[in-house]
């Protein structure tokens, strides 16, 4: 377990005195993507606010990225396989939950939800499920025989842990209709809390140097950055083979692929860039942290996402939160107001929608290109900031911290190991 310090500041409206959270996670390593980094943000927006996140996750109390995480960190080691089972977080939760005004989930389909809602109800405190996603109908028609498997799940425990959970919380309104759309029955309380980013020391003074310093031959180029997993999700087939089909018109046109390869998809990825014949224009960082991920940021001329599925993507709003455009497919939820700020283009996730983003991009002339710059923090600071969608939570868990006694009473004589009990 590591310990960091936190002194409240200002209180955020409608909260009448420091509120103390419990996040849990699967882990808190960035490989695994976005929900990661949404804790880390949360916790440390809660700190400007004047509460308190701490983080109980499944990884191993020596992992670096435990060390190295922003928050009070309660790591009970490693669980069991996929679904996360493991004893010890159970009998954290039994000693300890009661000490926290609400506990917030992370993601869905593994133990550690389970386990919270469990806690929740033996000691009458509220809970919280962020979804990240998890419930998008995408994935559904991608891996129908998962999804059967899942259907089971949710039969059996997972729709109890939404059922019973104070809210769902969402990141935009139309992640919540389409959660409504692939599992039944479905009951649950939504909220739409919206999502973002604050940047760090680290993000405000990293330069496009810190990237350009360690791929010093991408001086010079016009880069396109592809940041994120490798993932089918992501679309990185169709962005290799859209980028082949623009590239020998535009001689200057670079693409990086940064990001982690848990998957093994970069393999077929550069087979097929050696077979259309633009290997050597595309640049495999592997994952990137820290000033030399926000130095790419920095240094790209476009941040480029045409995603099958996307419920918010973080990494969109990183880009945006240092002014450079984005070129992203219709599939990520938050496109609309991209567009609508002026931020960045978006097409269908296809080959031919992938293909038309970059033609689209790549015609601009100068003028048009500096104001997508402009528009891009604009839209960061209008629309994603993380402050914002950490006073909604924090008023929702002051209102339910207020029917506590209710609460409690409710669940005194509760079995909570009973799925059925609240049909």
């Amino acid at each position: 377990m590591t310990a960091t310090t936190m002194t409240p500041s200002a209180l955020s409206p409608g909260s009448a005195r420091p509120l103390r959270l419990l996040h849990l996670i699967r882990s808190v390593d960035a490989v695994h993507g976005g929900p990661a980094e949404g804790v880390r943000q949360s916790v440390r927006s809660a700190r400007a606010l004047g509460h308190f996140g701490e983080v109980l996750t499944l990884d191993a109390p020596q992992d670096a990225c435990v060390a190295a995480f922003p928050a009070t960190t309660h790591a009970v080691g490693r669980a069991r396989g996929t679904f996360g089972w493991t004893r010890q977080l159970d009998l954290w939760l039994r000693e300890r939950a009661a000490g926290y005004d609400a506990l917030v989930v992370h993601g869905l389909w593994q133990y550690h939800g389970w386990a919270a809602r469990r806690a929740a109800l033996a000691t009458g405190r509220p809970y919280f499920v962020f979804a990240h996603g998890m419930l998008d109908p995408w994935f559904r028609r991608a891996h129908p025989l998962k999804h059967a498997k899942k259907q089971l799940y949710w039969l059996a425990a997972e729709r109890a842990v939404l059922r019973d959970a104070e809210a769902v919380l969402f990141t935009t309104d139309e992640e919540s209709r389409l959660a409504q759309t692939t599992f039944r029955p479905y009951a649950a309380r939504h909220e739409v809390l919206g999502y973002g980013l604050a940047l760090d020391e680290v993000a405000q003074q990293a330069t496009a140097e810190d990237f350009l310093q360690q791929h010093p031959t991408l001086r010079g180029q016009r880069l396109l950055l592809f940041l994120g997993r490798l993932h089918g999700k992501k679309g990185c087939d169709l962005l290799v083979e859209a980028f082949a089909a623009v590239a020998a018109r535009h001689p200057k046109l670079h693409l990086v692929m940064a990001g982690p390869d848990p998957d093994g998809l970069q393999r077929p990825l550069l087979q097929r860039a050696q077979a259309l014949g633009v290997a050597g224009r595309i640049t495999w960082t592997g994952m990137l942290e820290g000033r030399v991920k926000w130095g790419a940021l920095r240094a790209a001329d476009a941040f480029v996402l045409p995603s099958h599925q996307e419920n918010f993507g973080i990494a969109v709003v990183e880009a945006l939160a240092v002014g450079t455009p984005v070129l992203v497919s219709t599939r990520v939820n938050i496109w609309q107001e991209v567009v609508h700020c002026g931020a960045g283009l978006a097409e269908a996730d296809t080959l031919a929608g992938t293909e038309r983003l970059l033609a689209r991009w790549l015609a601009l002339p100068a003028a048009e290109l500096d104001a997508l710059r402009a528009a891009a923090r604009h839209c960061h600071d209008k629309h994603f900031r993380m402050e914002a969608s950490m006073q909604r939570l924090h008023q929702l868990v002051a209102g339910a911290c207020s029917a506590a006694p209710q609460r409690a009473a409710l669940h005194i004589h509760s079995q909570p190991c009973n799925t059925a009990r609240r049909q």
